[in-house]
């Protein structure tokens, strides 16, 4: 995940995270901050990314990635990332980048006199890069995200055409993801602002759900109310599933009113996330774990990433 922020909001939690600690029961699991990626919306801020990294970090071990089985590290203390993202650049076409989607959405929505730059648009092949050193069985995504890995394959294809067989062609591990909705109605995101964070507290917690988007056509609590466009039936269904049924099946008839659902859902929330926030808390307050963590999860990555880098030097030809 990038660092543009120090925190993780529950469509990360949700979204990634939680699929992450389930999946390091039966895999080996890297995972790691992307730092560099940051540097594609942030080189005029530079001096945020490391804390934001740290803060990344802490998210991934309060939601439960344990550092004795996974591995959790920093990009840019790998060196190896930028070495075979050099050397995939070499071997990938221009056009299979400029026909990325997501290039084409951030170049256009740059302000003013701004200009994409390399890095943005070469932002696949360092993916790819991060991918490929660790010679992964596969990536978990929702299904969502599988085009964005078709890249990935393409490259280590491309690479073993010119070069011998020596990278994988990684498999998507596919996961049911739901869509967390923001408290604006639109999905959740930090660009946007409508985010609720794993390290918000309570009261925060209370303040966003209280003013989230519902469903403007319900104005008295007897009207029929359309549960699919509202926000904070989106997190009952997460954070309240047991319940969410009772909960959509009242507001359709009328019988619910969104001061008592905002409540119910606010218990609901704070509930699920109260250990989660108190081992964060904890994680907060013991800054030198979480760099150990990062330090050790560094060597660990390095050791996999030099043995890669000696397998691509060698079928390269290059000493």
């Amino acid at each position: 995940m990038q660092p543009t922020q120090a925190k993780l909001h529950l469509g990360n939690l949700e979204g990634a995270l939680r699929n992450w600690v389930r999946l390091q029961r039966d895999y080996e699991m890297f995972c790691c901050v992307v730092d560099w990626h940051a540097l594609t919306t942030m080189v005029e801020n530079t001096q945020e990314i490391y804390e934001n990294s740290i803060g990344i970090a802490t998210d991934y071990l309060a939601a439960g990635i344990d550092p004795e089985t996974s591995v959790i590290f920093l990009q840019s203390q790998v060196k190896e990332h930028a070495e075979l993202y050099l050397l995939f650049s070499m071997v990938t076409p221009l056009g299979w980048l400029e026909r990325v989607p997501t290039y084409k959405e951030k170049r256009d929505s740059l302000e003013g006199s701004a200009e994409a730059s390399h890095g943005l648009l070469g932002y696949p092949v360092l993916q790819a890069a991060d991918i490929l050193l660790y010679k992964p069985y596969g990536v978990p995504v929702g299904k969502d995200q599988v085009p964005h890995l078709e890249l990935t394959r393409e490259i280590a294809r491309r690479f073993n055409y010119l070069f011998g067989e020596t990278l994988p062609i990684i498999e998507n591990v596919l996961s049911e993801i739901p869509v967390m909705m923001g408290t604006d109605g639109r999905k959740m995101s930090k660009s946007y602002d409508n985010a609720i964070y794993i390290a918000d507290s309570e009261d925060e917690t209370a303040k966003k759900i209280q003013t989230a988007y519902t469903d403007p056509l319900k104005i008295r609590k007897d009207d029929p109310g359309h549960p699919e466009g509202c926000s904070v039936f989106s997190l009952h269904r997460v954070y309240n599933a047991q319940h969410a049924a009772t909960v959509e099946e009242e507001c359709r008839a009328g019988a619910r009113g969104c001061v008592q659902c905002k409540k119910e859902c606010i218990e609901a929330v704070n509930g699920s996330l109260r250990a989660m926030r108190e081992r964060r808390g904890e994680l907060e307050r013991d800054r030198g774990f979480v760099l150990r963590v990062l330090d050790e999860g560094r060597q660990k990555a390095r050791a996999v990433a030099a043995e890669t880098m000696k397998d691509v030097r060698s079928a390269m030809r290059l000493p």
